[in-house]
């Protein structure tokens, strides 16, 4: 690959892209490519479905302002047609008009006027209007859903004591309350399993008709069916060039549960996901990540394509190898470690294609399955993506951040040693062995924490990380050489949870996000245990972070992880939703406006996302592909107009 590779690119609103490379693609066979080709097809055709997940309104806004978009013939440099195509790559980015970390609608900066005058201007023809529908019923609808901020203001809500399935614009209910939603599920939890229950609701939507509940499911025949056949087409592709037999079944059991609907069939492949560990090329592709269900129990579509990454995995199975050491030393309760640790398994992987919910924005590391019971009897597949990983930290490369936040030279010195290393050890360790560490206590229900779920499951993985990155263990396993290499970690922790995450945040919003209420519920907890250990002080005007014992900080995460785990072992809702909302929720507003203020200095944009590379196959004279060629140069705009075009199925 070029030395020059382009790993930024452009920026808008509040987000910057990037590019990540395929390091070592042109070393893989022939039949390696065509089968990652393959499963990239399949990726990119649930596009649509993530996007109507995201809000009833979401597919009919994104096609209408392409459009407008594409069809517009006045100055394309005014004002309110720069704001719209803003607008749009925001939409693109989030998979519909909500934040797609905040959750909040989006405010358009252009008028309503001008948006109808533009749709009245263009060809009715342009538009995909229904039977009988006219531009100015396209206006009534859809408008009043982007402009009016009391309309659906929220794809994901999470305030305490409201129903958070009626304040919800995600797609996944209608006509149906939290109770009824919580009712529905907790009866189809006494059916009988024989302790091997399925994933109930994830992979339906749940609508009441006439006074009657009814789950509508995704499959080939039922909900999102014409995106799904196309998903399906390309995986009968990929499973006749799998790399071995076992690779092979679980394509086969894949396509069979996209054609059913029956989630008995999606735990099997699950499991034969779990045992396929030889073929170099790995992808996951179905309804996984419940974070976009204020009860966490529907799954958002989402798909990843990706080939092991061999030299950086031995960091990984060194980890996973040694799995059942870390249970056995964990501070939590006994009752709550796991006797035996079964089919840990570890990889750092190279992405080659993201979709769904992981594109554009997405995970640098995933553990599957989510099913508890699988895990508990089969083990977990863990991967650490690091192709983004470094891209993601060449993009940051001197941007000054650091400089502004970090509190003095020694530990800006000490993170810039082995700030990198570090992330990557805690992100192996929080995905291979935190997410599948601990077990519930007999009879406990794994959604029994509801809507906290998701964060205390985010906060039980990253303290078992945060935890473990500092035991001599890992120096003896040679994953690092210096006892105080654990403390770049801790800081950088500690600074986000407290200061900088803060910056994602809009002035007089609290904290909705999963994975940023766990940041905080750690960081701010254990700033209340002890303030002595660490603490915030002010340095001409501005707030640091200051670790006074970094050894007493581990002392203090363990203590943490070990109430976490007891929470959720024993389904404790009251002490997680009291931990919750007493620390992860709740931002200081003086400490916000200056977080913010310093940040805005630096012209630094607070997210990142990826513009995928485009694959084109390579034919000889029978058609077979030979080959598949990588453009890295394709602009996020031009993309995204394509992917609409290509896999617009809904």
């Amino acid at each position: 690959m070029q030395d020059d590779f382009k790993y930024s690119d452009e920026c808008f609103a509040d987000i910057q892209l990037l590019r990540y490379r395929l390091n070592g693609f042109e070393n893989l066979s022939a039949r390696q490519k065509t089968l990652i080709y393959y499963l990239s097809r399949a990726t990119l055709c649930g596009r649509d479905i993530t996007t109507d997940q995201f809000g009833k309104y979401n597919l009919r806004i994104r096609k209408m302002l392409e459009v407008v978009f594409c069809e517009y013939k006045g100055d394309r440099n005014q004002a309110d047609f720069k704001a719209l195509e803003v607008y749009l790559k925001r939409l693109w980015f989030s998979n519909g008009i909500y934040h797609h970390y905040g959750c909040e609608k989006f405010k358009p900066e252009f008028s309503e006027d001008f948006l109808k005058a533009t749709i009245l201007s263009i060809d009715a023809s342009k538009f995909p209007l229904k039977e009988g529908e006219t531009r100015e019923n396209l206006c009534d609808e859809l408008l009043p859903v982007i402009f009016d901020p009391t309309i659906l203001p929220k794809r994901v809500n999470k305030a305490a004591d409201e129903d958070i399935v009626k304040t919800s614009a995600c797609n996944f209910y209608e006509g149906v309350s939290q109770k009824e939603v919580e009712d529905y599920y907790a009866a189809k939890k006494q059916l009988p399993d024989n302790g091997m229950p399925p994933s109930y609701g994830l992979n339906s939507k749940l609508v009441k008709h006439n006074g009657i509940l009814k789950e509508v499911k995704y499959s080939a025949s039922g909900l999102y069916s014409e995106a799904i056949k196309h998903i399906v087409f390309w995986l009968q592709k990929a499973k006749e060039v799998a790399e071995n037999d076992q690779q092979k079944k679980v394509v086969e059991l894949l396509i069979t549960y996209y054609e059913s609907g029956d989630l008995h069939i999606f735990d099997e492949y699950s499991i034969e996901w779990l045992k396929e560990q030889q073929g170099l090329v790995d992808f996951i592709n179905g309804f996984i990540e419940v974070y976009g269900d204020p009860l966490g129990l529907k799954g958002s579509w989402e798909g990843i394509v990706e080939y092991k990454d061999l030299d950086a995995t031995k960091r990984t199975r060194t980890i996973s190898e040694n799995a059942q050491w870390f249970e056995d030393h964990s501070p939590v309760d006994p009752a709550f470690r796991k006797k035996e640790v079964k089919g840990v398994t570890a990889n750092v992987i190279c992405a080659t294609m993201l979709g769904g919910d992981e594109y554009p924005s997405t995970a640098i590391g995933i553990n599957l399955p989510n099913a508890e019971w699988i895990r508990e009897q089969y083990g977990s597949k863990s991967v650490t993506i690091g192709n983004l990983t470094d891209a993601y930290n060449k993009a940051a490369h001197g941007n000054g951040f650091r400089a502004e936040f970090v509190i003095d030279k020694a530990t800006n010195d000490l993170i810039d040693k082995y700030g990198d290393v570090c992330d990557d050890l805690h992100t192996d360790l929080h995905e291979c062995l935190g997410h599948g560490s601990g077990q519930l206590l007999k009879g406990t229900d794994a959604d029994a924490l509801k809507a906290y779920g998701n964060t205390i499951e985010e906060a039980r993985a990253d303290l078992f990380g945060l935890y473990y990155i500092a035991d001599k263990k890992l120096i003896e396993l040679g994953l690092i050489t210096d006892e105080k290499a654990y403390q770049s970690q801790y800081y950088t922790y500690m600074m986000n949870g407290l200061l900088t995450q803060l910056v994602r945040i809009k002035p007089g919003n609290q904290i909705e996000e999963a994975h940023m209420r766990n940041r905080a519920l750690i960081a701010h907890w254990a700033l209340d245990i002890n303030p002595k250990v660490v603490d915030i002080v002010k340095r001409d005007g501005k707030s640091f972070v200051r670790i006074n014992d970094y050894k007493a900080l581990r002392q203090i995460f363990g203590e943490e992880l070990k109430e976490i785990q007891r929470i959720k072992s024993e389904g404790d809702f009251e002490a997680a939703k009291s931990l919750v909302e007493f620390y992860a929720v709740k931002v200081d507003l003086e400490l916000h406006q200056e977080i913010l203020g310093r940040y805005k200095a630096l012209n630094i944009a607070p997210y990142k996302g990826f513009i995928n590379p485009r694959m084109t196959p390579i034919m000889d004279e029978k058609g077979n592909i030979t080959d598949v060629s990588l453009d890295y140069t394709e602009s996020y705009e031009h993309q995204m107009l394509r992917y609409s075009d290509e896999y617009g199925f809904l």
